[in-house]
C-alpha cells in the first residue's frame, strides 16, 4: 500500500469543496516542553483522541465542526465504546476501538508496570475540525484544564 499524500489531498479537497486555500499552522519557536517528573513507571497518563469515540448511551458526535468532548471513564468496558466520524473509514474502529483509542493497551501497560497509572477519565473529540481558531481558543484550553484537574503528568494524543 502506498503512503497517503495528506497535504495534496487536503489541498485538493479544499479546492473541490470551494473553501479558501487551507492555512497550515506555522510554529515559530521550538514547541513548549516540560520534562516528565520521573520515569513513565511513576507517571499518571491522560488520553485525548480525535477518533470520535463515545460510550454507549452518550450522544454521538454529529457534524464536522463539532468541538464537543466526550468523557470516557478509564474503566469503561471496551465493548461499550462506539465510534462515529465523518472523515475516516470507521470499520476498524467499530470492530476494535483500540485502533483509535488505545484504552486496553494503556490498562495493560499499567498492569505491567510500564506506566504508573492512568487518569480516571479519558477524552475523545471528533477531529477534522476546520476552524483552527476554535481548536486553539476553545477545545485545546478545555482539554488542558481537564488534564490539570485530573493531575496527569503526561498526555497521549491520538490523532486520526
Amino acid at each position: 500500500m502506498e503512503p497517503v499524500a495528506y497535504i495534496p489531498r487536503i489541498r485538493d479537497n479544499y479546492a473541490r469543496l470551494g473553501y479558501p486555500e487551507y492555512k497550515w499552522a506555522r510554529n515559530g519557536d521550538a514547541p513548549p516542553w516540560t520534562p516528565l517528573p520521573g520515569p513513565l513507571s511513576r507517571c499518571r497518563l491522560g488520553l485525548a483522541a480525535s477518533g470520535g469515540i463515545y460510550v454507549a448511551g452518550q450522544v454521538a458526535f454529529h457534524h464536522k465542526d463539532d468541538i464537543s468532548l466526550r468523557e470516557i471513564p478509564a474503566d469503561a468496558a471496551t465493548e461499550t465504546l462506539r465510534a462515529t466520524h465523518f472523515a475516516y473509514d470507521l470499520s476498524d474502529a467499530r470492530t476494535d476501538p483500540n485502533v483509535v483509542f488505545p484504552i486496553d493497551t494503556l490498562r495493560r501497560l499499567v498492569r505491567e508496570g510500564f506506566l504508573g497509572s492512568v487518569a480516571d477519565r479519558f477524552y475523545s473529540f471528533m477531529g477534522g475540525i476546520y476552524s483552527a481558531r476554535r481548536v486553539v481558543e476553545d477545545l485545546a484550553p478545555r482539554l488542558a484544564e481537564r488534564f490539570r484537574q485530573d493531575g496527569v503528568d503526561a498526555v497521549l494524543l491520538v490523532p486520526v
